[in-house]
Parts: C-alpha cells; sequence; structure tokens
C-alpha cells in the first residue's frame, strides 16, 4: 500500500483545503494523473499523483482542513488484490473550523453542508469557478441562476458589479510570502550581484527570427532571457538546486520558477520545466500557458513544489533593476530590470545600444561571489550568440 498525502507546494505553506477529489476507491490511476484539487493561500491547485496504482480508500472528505503531510487516500499497487475487509470503519478526517478572518468570511473549510448545492461548496461551471477565484469571490455567496441553482460565469460577474466584500485571499496570500521571505533572510545568507548585459544582438536577431514565425508563434525576449539562465545555470550548478536538511543538493534538471502577479493582488512563482531542454518556441508557448493559467487558477501541484531556481522580472513595470529574496529551499533568485537604451562603448566608439540589468541573489551556504559572477558573465555570454539558444 502506499499512502498520498496533502503535499507541500511552497515553503510557505502549513496546511491545505481539499476543494474535491477527481476519482473514487476503485478508480486506476497513474503517475501525473489529476486526482484533486487543494485550496491554498495561492489559490485552487490541481494536484497530481506521484505513481500508478488504485485508489483503495479515501481518507480525507472535501472541505476538510489538514496540515501538510497528512495522509489523504491510499493506494494498492498496480494488479494487486484488494484487502479483506476490515472489521474498523475506516478513518476519515472531519471538516476542522478554519481560522476567522478579521472584517471577512470564514476560510474555505469553515463548515460542511450535506447535498450538492451547499452554501459553502455550490455547484458552479469550470468558468465560474476560474473566474471567481480570478476576482476573488467567494461562490457559496454568489446566487446561481443556472440549471438546479448552479451559478454561471454571468452570476459571478453580476455579484461581482454589486461591489460585495471579498474574501481576503489576498491578505492571506500576503501573510503567506512575508512569512517565506522572513524565513529567507533570517535563515539564508545573501549575496547580491549584478551586471549590465547588451541585448543588441539578442533583439536584432529575435527581430529576424519573428519575420519567418507566424504572429501566434512569435517570441518575447523573456523567452531568450529564461533559455539562458537556464543553459548558465548547467555551467554553474551552485545556483540550481535545493537546501535540504543543512546540505545544499544540486538539481540535474532546471525548473525555473517565473515570479507571476496575479490579477486580484499576491505573486507565485510556478515552474517551466525542464528549461534547458527546450527550444525557444516551445518555452515560448509553455511561458504563456503557464501565465494564463495561472491567472485563471489551473496551476498543477508539481508546478508550485519543483522549481529549483527561480527568475523574476519586473522591467514592464519600469524597474532598472530588482534584487530579490530567495524562495527557500531553493538557493538563488535571478531578477531582470527593463530593457532601456544607454550608451554603450563598443571598442573606441560610443553607441546607444538597449541594455538591461541582470542580478543575482545568491545562498552563500551553497556557492560563493566567484561562482554568481561566473554565472553572470555565462549568462552575457549565451546573450551575446542567441541562435545558439
Amino acid at each position: 500500500m502506499a499512502e498520498f498525502r496533502m503535499p507541500s507546494l511552497g515553503a510557505d505553506m502549513e496546511a491545505g483545503t481539499l476543494v474535491e477529489w477527481k476519482v473514487k476507491p476503485g478508480d486506476a490511476v497513474r503517475r501525473g494523473d489529476i486526482v484533486a484539487v487543494v485550496d491554498t493561500d495561492k489559490g485552487a491547485i490541481d494536484v497530481e499523483i506521484w505513481e500508478d496504482g488504485v485508489v483503495e480508500e479515501i481518507r480525507v472528505q472535501p472541505s476538510s482542513k489538514v496540515p501538510v503531510g497528512t495522509v489523504l487516500a491510499v493506494l494498492r499497487g498496480p494488479g494487486a488484490p484488494p484487502p479483506e475487509p476490515a472489521a474498523a470503519a475506516p478513518r476519515v478526517v472531519a471538516p476542522r473550523p478554519a481560522e476567522p478572518t478579521p472584517g471577512g468570511p470564514p476560510a474555505a473549510g469553515a463548515a460542511v453542508h450535506s447535498g450538492p448545492a451547499s452554501p459553502r461548496t455550490p455547484r458552479a461551471s469550470p468558468a465560474a469557478r476560474a473566474l471567481a477565484r480570478e476576482l476573488g469571490i467567494d461562490l457559496g455567496a454568489v446566487a446561481g441562476t443556472g440549471p438546479g441553482g448552479a451559478v454561471t460565469r454571468e452570476d459571478v460577474e453580476a455579484h461581482g458589479r454589486k461591489g460585495a466584500p471579498l474574501p481576503s485571499r489576498t491578505a492571506g496570500m500576503r501573510q503567506a510570502i512575508a512569512a517565506a521571505m522572513s524565513r529567507s533572510k533570517r535563515e539564508i545568507p545573501h549575496y547580491y550581484l549584478g551586471t549590465d548585459i547588451d541585448l543588441s544582438r539578442a533583439l536584432s536577431w529575435m527581430a529576424r527570427e519573428n519575420e519567418r514565425r507566424p504572429v501566434t508563434e512569435r517570441l518575447l525576449a523573456i523567452a531568450l532571457l529564461l533559455k539562458a539562465v537556464a543553459l548558465a545555470a548547467r555551467e554553474v550548478p551552485e545556483v540550481n538546486g535545493l537546501w535540504v536538511d543543512g546540505a545544499f543538493r544540486p538539481s540535474a534538471a532546471v525548473h525555473l520558477g517565473l515570479a507571476i502577479a496575479l490579477r486580484q493582488g499576491g505573486l507565485v512563482a510556478p515552474a517551466l520545466h525542464d528549461v534547458d531542454r527546450k527550444g525557444l518556441g516551445e518555452l515560448m508557448r509553455d511561458v504563456n500557458d503557464l501565465v494564463g493559467r495561472t491567472r485563471s487558477g489551473g496551476l498543477r501541484s508539481s508546478e508550485l513544489a519543483d522549481a529549483t531556481l527561480t527568475v523574476t522580472s519586473l522591467g514592464d513595470l519600469g524597474v532598472a533593476a530588482v534584487y530579490g529574496v530567495i524562495y527557500p529551499p531553493q538557493v538563488a533568485l535571478v531578477g531582470f530590470g527593463r530593457v532601456t537604451e544607454r550608451p554603450w562603448a563598443a571598442g573606441k566608439l560610443v553607441e546607444v545600444r538597449p541594455v538591461i540589468t541582470a542580478t543575482l541573489s545568491g545562498d552563500h551556504r551553497a556557492s560563493d561571489g566567484i561562482r554568481g559572477a561566473q554565472f553572470l558573465a555565462a549568462l552575457d555570454r549565451l546573450l551575446q550568440t542567441p541562435e545558439g539558444l
């Protein structure tokens, strides 16, 4: 038998609320299948299973808020016979009241009601649920006009126009971020480096490349920056990995966390997997898909749990440079500011060129300034030969 537990979807997560099961006892599952939806301060997350098997027992019911590591279900191996019936009743974790939020309604999991259209777990279309998550609207407070009283997207839009009080998910997310960043600054001995990179070759190559691509497949500078970061991380592996149990564990894979601002406020950094192995076109599609799903509430648990290095860019907000705080248990964070036209010495000439400031926040337990400088030098070199990315 194998135990499926409440996953940790970030260093700041202590508990999660089980929203719904996508499987039932007796269902066969394969590694990577979405089996449950869990609500956290970051939103509702699709949770994957990590091994093949058959669901033997469900131990936690929807609307239950339980700590990370709690056994949610039990699986038996593929082809294994079911166990003999036990005399004892199956263990089920009952919902426990969530902590009240000052000035706002109870958090998810505060109560459980019978029936398919309860006030806390109303029937709603997928589009209505996605929009409600995006706007921070509690579906339990929305009057449904669909079949059987189901909440529709139009119902959510109408509720939002009324200016009804919104739950404090954003405040909760801010508290979670503050806790994680406080832990980071308390535990991680940060060092900071920065360098200016001439992007004239990269942007000129990208413009030529986009001329031969369909409009829907054209590249943005972020694809080049992410690919260069991933390749540089392969050259300097001390910046790519996790600090676990008092030791650095380098990662063979490069999974880049991409910091994404949410429309309703807050920030998450889901992972783009195997960035070093992807072509720029595939990477651009993955970025667009990840940003869209992050803001509409369609993230998977693996995208929040296995980033090995995070990238943040505030250039679109006019920031010249960003020196970020490392997301534990990662050991580095790369920041990019805006691309600006600046005087640049080229040989004996001074020209105006597009320049970006790249920064590295490093963990002195895993690397030092010399290796950090080598990483930024590799990043610069790679962006000077964009055709090789």
